[in-house]
């Protein structure tokens, strides 16, 4: 399988392009030669089949060859709005959300949070997450990226999912909840196309947290008896989507 590269750039049929220096550093980091294939994409769908014209030492140009349409995304675009574990597990969740499919990830700051950022520190972190998801995205055969958001507070980002009242709005809980499996079928029928799913921290939303997620209209729904960790149990829900075929969404 060629090398697949993402590009924040527009790609067309014939054209001749200068990858940018982490791109072109992984073209040299595999060896390749002039005359070889690679595979590029820039999120506005399919993939385009490139040759490796020219090599540098310390850069690679490429000629663009042919757009193939095709896309490996989940049938409903799904935000994941995530209390931030500690340490490096929010970028193991990233890069895994990424792989099964996330649309967009949101980190927010809890009541329980053990990471907890801010200002400078706070966008220097997203950036390094938008770069766990290209390199996620690159490795998983996506043909989209998902936007990682600014760090916000969850009653932030509550307020700004309140304004969108046509995208329906899971709550990951402990308390009464309705099982996912039920709660697929009354939400994401009759072509649903967007979801945004709240998942706590460490220890979980607080009570006041839950009362306020629930206040804008999120559903509750439980992911079985067993506990799972922060960085686990969105990926669960990512999982079920994916593997879920449409017309059961439905049913």
């Amino acid at each position: 399988m060629p090398a697949r590269l993402y590009l924040d750039a527009p790609l067309s049929a014939d054209a001749e392009l200068a990858l940018p220096a982490g791109a072109a550093r992984h073209v040299q980091v595999l060896r390749l030669q002039p005359g070889e294939e690679i595979t590029l994409f820039n999120g506005q769908g399919g993939e385009w089949r490139a040759e490796i014209v020219r090599m540098g030492r310390q850069s690679v140009e490429v000629r663009v060859t042919a757009h193939d349409p095709v896309e490996r995304e989940l049938p409903i675009a799904v935000t994941l709005v995530a209390g931030m574990p500690a340490n490096d597990r929010f970028d193991w969740l990233i890069e895994k959300a990424t792989e099964l499919g996330a649309a967009a990830i949101e980190p927010v700051v809890c009541e329980r949070s053990v990471l907890r950022l801010s200002g400078e520190r706070a966008e220097r972190k997203r950036e390094h997450w938008q770069a766990v998801a290209v390199a996620a995205a690159e490795q998983s055969g996506r043909t989209r990226v998902p936007l990682i958001a600014p760090v916000r507070t969850l009653s932030q980002a509550a307020a700004l999912a309140a304004a969108d009242a046509d995208t329906p709005n899971w709550l990951l809980s402990l308390a009464e909840a309705v099982p996912m499996a039920r709660r697929m079928a009354q939400d994401l029928g009759g072509g649903v196309g967007r979801l945004r799913v709240y998942s706590g921290p460490e220890g979980g939303f607080s009570p006041a947290e839950e009362t306020l997620v629930r206040g804008i209209g999120a559903r509750a729904i439980s992911l079985g008896t067993r506990v799972l960790r922060s960085e686990t149990a969105p990926l669960a829900v990512l999982a079920a989507l994916g593997l879920t075929p449409p017309s059961d969404r439905a049913s």
